[in-house]
């Protein structure tokens, strides 16, 4: 009986100096690699698609978020005015352009 109280007793006694760093290493680990596969490229990601909202100007071909494609035809500061068809033309918030549309000739190569 006696023993078993002194084995469990006498486990943490080698190593109580490292203990306290060693413990948290595990943790900044676990921390840098969440920021290099996680946050570094989402921070990437919403930077570029700020650049390209910033860059937006009429006649560009947009994809909305909703999956609208069109011609911006007028601009606000926060607001595109984007014709979706002829004549038909829908405001949209600038924040909810998700991407700029290439034409069908250009993104395909002529085939002959």
């Amino acid at each position: 009986m006696f023993d078993i109280a002194y084995a469990l007793g006498q486990g943490g006694a080698g190593g109580e100096g490292a203990g306290g760093f060693a413990g948290f290493i595990p943790l900044i680990l676990m921390f840098v690699i969440f920021y290099f596969l996680l946050i570094r490229p989402q921070q990437k990601k919403s930077k570029d698609h700020r650049t390209m909202i910033g860059n937006l100007k009429k006649g560009d071909r947009i994809i909305t978020s909703g999956g609208l494609h069109g011609r911006i035809t007028g601009m606000d500061e926060t607001t595109l005015t984007v014709e979706i068809a002829d004549k038909v033309r829908v405001k949209v918030a600038r924040g909810n352009v998700s991407g700029l549309s290439q034409p069908a000739a250009q993104s395909q190569p002529d085939k002959k």
